[in-house]
């Protein structure tokens, strides 16, 4: 029986299977198996998990490499017992499928997956080599995953697409991410003579005020702007009747179009000046399932496909062939993504992607199943049209 017709439904029990899997961060190896496992069910050329524990897989052997990448880590589940069906039951409701991953982002995963399947078996991947991967670790540490990927595979694609959800709608570009560390400096001292030490926690308390005051100006500035915000704080003290010593926060920054690292640093510098402090990139250190050291240096910038490229006139182009109908809209993503590897490579880059991003991270988190197949008739026809 022909791929065709029967893979509307199989793509949407495999997304049911993926979602079953519980896969938090550094926890992505049982799904791994299972996507290696489905590529060489659907007869892809080479399947196998790399050193990094991302799950790739290629068909055909032409010069042209169009890539397609989807994360197989989650945000966890905290609130299990609040949901309106179980997060990891993958139970289908009112056409669809509820759980953690659905949205972020099994049923993209599991649409590139038999897309690149559903292309070869119509004949549409002459003179071009297919990637699609399963990568790890995203939700801390966007790119670079991939980006090790292509180091260990000697792999530079010529287009990219990343399977975000967009709720099936061709995405341009996302917003850039620039996350900082403040750390103040105090001095200790004993909690019944305060006057004998500097409170760091004190210290941090107007930077703390500036942050806020910087997002305000920021948000003045109009549609579209940049934001900041406190996502951590901390402090160290030598005990509960100590002046604290060391205060730490943790800043995420949004950019927009247009705004640059310049900027950004500028913005660090005044948040401190004038006070015991110092600022840092807030670099992320993880261990993949696989053992693999990940280091993440959390400072890219917006970027936008341009709209002569190649990639942009295939996508408008796959999406009459498989919509019928020219495109309504396009989206741009407020948050970051694995794009930012290839991007910074200089490589054509668009999102696209089953499910409504609103919906990720959240409780009853879930994936309508019709748009998790025209996601592979879309990626199908993308191959064709590239």
């Amino acid at each position: 029986m022909a791929l065709a017709d029967t893979f509307e439904k199989d793509v949407i029990e495999f997304t049911r299977e993926l979602v079953r899997i519980r896969s938090y961060s550094d926890e992505e190896g049982g799904v791994a198996r299972a996507v290696v496992a489905k590529m060489k069910e659907l007869g892809y050329d080479e399947a196998f998990i790399d050193g990094t524990g991302n799950a790739v897989g290629f068909i055909g052997n032409g010069e042209k490499l169009i890539h397609f990448d989807s994360h197989m880590d989650n945000v966890e589940v905290n609130d299990a017992d609040e949901w309106i069906l179980p997060p990891f039951a993958a139970e289908i409701k009112d056409g669809r499928i509820y759980g953690r991953g659905s949205v972020d982002m099994k049923g993209g995963l599991a649409a590139s997956i038999y897309g690149a399947a559903l292309a070869r078996e119509r004949g549409l991947t002459a003179g071009k080599r297919i990637c699609v991967s399963g990568s790890v670790c995203e939700e801390y540490c966007d790119g670079e995953n991939i980006k090790m990927m292509y180091k260990e595979l000697s792999l530079r694609p010529d287009f990219v697409v990343i399977c975000e959800p967009s709720d099936d709608v061709i995405t341009l570009g996302h917003k850039g991410k620039a996350q900082m560390r403040i750390v103040t400096h105090g001095l200790s001292a004993h909690g019944s003579a305060p006057e004998k030490g500097v409170n760091a926690v004190y210290e941090m308390a107007e930077i703390i005020e500036r942050v806020e005051a910087l997002n305000k100006k920021l948000t003045a500035e109009g549609d579209p702007h940049g934001t900041i915000v406190l996502s951590n704080i901390s402090c160290v003290t030598a005990s509960l009747n100590a002046v604290p010593s060391e205060c730490e926060i943790y800043l995420d920054r949004r950019l927009v179009l247009g705004e640059t690292e310049e900027k950004v640093r500028a913005e660090m510098d005044s948040l401190v000046a004038g006070k015991r402090a110092t600022w840092e990139t807030g670099t992320l250190r993880r261990t993949s399932w696989t053992g693999a050291p990940l280091v993440y240096e959390p400072l890219h910038m917006a970027w936008k496909i341009e709209d002569g490229s190649p990639l942009k006139r295939a996508a408008d182009e796959a999406y009459r062939d498989a919509f019928g109908e020219a495109p309504a809209r396009y989206d741009f993503w407020d948050f970051g993504t694995n794009a930012v590897t290839p991007v910074g490579m200089g490589i054509p880059t668009i999102g696209f992607g089953p499910g409504e991003y609103k919906l990720a991270h959240m409780r009853d988190e879930n994936c309508e199943t019709s748009k998790i197949s025209k996601a592979a008739e879309f990626y199908a026809a993308l191959i064709g049209r590239l």
